[in-house]
């Protein structure tokens, strides 16, 4: 490894680039928001404007998280290797990083609309608080429903200039979602956390987890089935719902025994909801833009 590489494989390391889970669960549904918004393809800037948004604010915010979370990371299995548990980045570091793709993406964001612009400065916030949650309260996982959904509203608003009552439905499907599938990330490292006095989802539900996950799981169904009988989708949209809850299912199995590698695939597993939602959307509307 050339010694350019070994200065900027820790910065890779620390924005999770060579993981990118944490970007496509933030894309599928922010994707889907502008699909519904634009009623099928949206604007291309925009869209572009988007998907660049979602992998620099994922990337500031594994910075922000890692400068959180340096004193507690290396006495967690799945986290001792980060670059700031490591020595690798300082902290002061990693701010730079967070202030750095944050600013990037505003200027990406000042391409669009005023209230876009504005709705943007609530995005940053969230992301820049989402992590000090743990310390304070047993739900951060409702508020990184918040920070990853908060793209919802912003993409109703750069699409059509408003943010009308379904972004908000959209917004509170996502915040039920990604609740649901960060327990799984959580449950995988409940024990760590006890020990840390970290808090969490995992650590409040204890072992009704299970239970919980699969009421979470139905309420997000629920929701997603009125944004359907709202927007008068198809039966293509249906089939998504029905197939994301086949994998809702398979998720309960993996986590049966709560076994972490396993509870860490059914967090994983969570892609494959967000992509086939989306796709049910994309088919959804060239259907019906191939019947007008």
């Amino acid at each position: 490894m050339s010694k350019v590489q070994q200065r900027i494989m820790p910065y890779i390391q620390l924005m999770r680039l060579g993981r990118p889970i944490g970007i496509l669960l933030l894309l599928w549904p922010t994707l889907s928001a502008l699909w519904i918004a634009a009623e099928g393809m949206p604007d291309l800037t925009v869209l572009i404007v988007f998907i660049l948004g979602v992998i620099l604010m994922r990337s500031a915010g594994c910075a922000i998280n890692d400068f959180a979370d340096r004193e507690i990371d290396g006495s967690v299995w799945r986290t001792q290797n980060r670059p700031l548990a490591t020595g690798e980045l300082t902290a002061r570091q990693a701010v730079y990083v967070f202030v750095g793709m944050a600013l990037v993406a505003f200027i990406l964001v000042s391409l669009l609309n005023s209230l876009t612009i504005w709705l943007s400065l609530g995005g940053v916030f969230l992301a820049a608080t989402y992590p000090f949650m743990k310390r304070y309260t047993y739900f951060p996982q409702i508020y990184l429903g918040m920070a990853f959904g908060w793209a919802i509203p912003m993409a109703f608003a750069a699409q059509t200039n408003t943010v009308p009552v379904m972004a908000w439905l959209l917004f509170l499907a996502n915040i039920i979602w990604t609740t649901m599938y960060d327990t799984f990330y959580a449950m995988a490292d409940r024990e760590d956390d006890l020990l840390a006095g970290v808090k969490s989802t995992a650590v409040l539900f204890g072992d009704d987890d299970l239970i919980i996950q699969g009421i979470m799981q139905v309420a997000y169904i629920v929701v997603m089935v009125l944004v359907g009988l709202q927007l008068e989708m198809s039966f293509i949209f249906y089939l998504g719902l029905c197939l994301a809850s086949v994998l809702f299912v398979y998720q309960q199995f993996l986590a049966k025994d709560r076994q972490p590698q396993r509870c860490l695939q059914a967090f994983l597993n969570n892609n494959w909801v967000g992509l086939i939602i989306f796709i049910s959307l994309v088919i959804h509307y060239s259907i019906v833009s191939v019947g007008k």
